[in-house]
């Protein structure tokens, strides 16, 4: 089970990586990992290294996340000390584009 923080301290950072972006985000921090796009769409979503699902939607990861113990979690979508977007961009979900299905 995790659980937020009472305030939004961020915890010290090992390793700060560069984003697609330019931001900067601490990589080793953030405790959720949602992995990049599969190629028939749908993102995999890990929290503590532990695999919570496929998720299709922002809803999906909020709802493994609920699942987990952590109920309020849509905030922390947006948060890098949070939740590391890895490949494509944060909350595209990636798969065929409806003008090809």
């Amino acid at each position: 089970m995790i659980t937020a923080p009472r305030t939004r301290t961020r915890p010290p950072c090992r390793m700060r990586v560069r984003s697609a972006d330019g931001t900067v985000v601490c990589m080793s921090s953030a405790r959720i990992v949602i992995q990049p796009p599969a190629p028939a769409g749908g993102r995999h979503v890990h929290v503590d290294g532990e695999n919570l699902g496929l998720a299709q939607s922002d809803m999906d990861v909020v709802e493994f996340l609920r699942r987990s113990g952590l109920p309020d979690a849509e905030p922390l979508l947006d948060d890098p000390a949070w939740v590391e977007w890895r490949g494509g961009g944060a909350h595209d979900y990636g798969g065929p584009s409806a003008s090809t299905a």
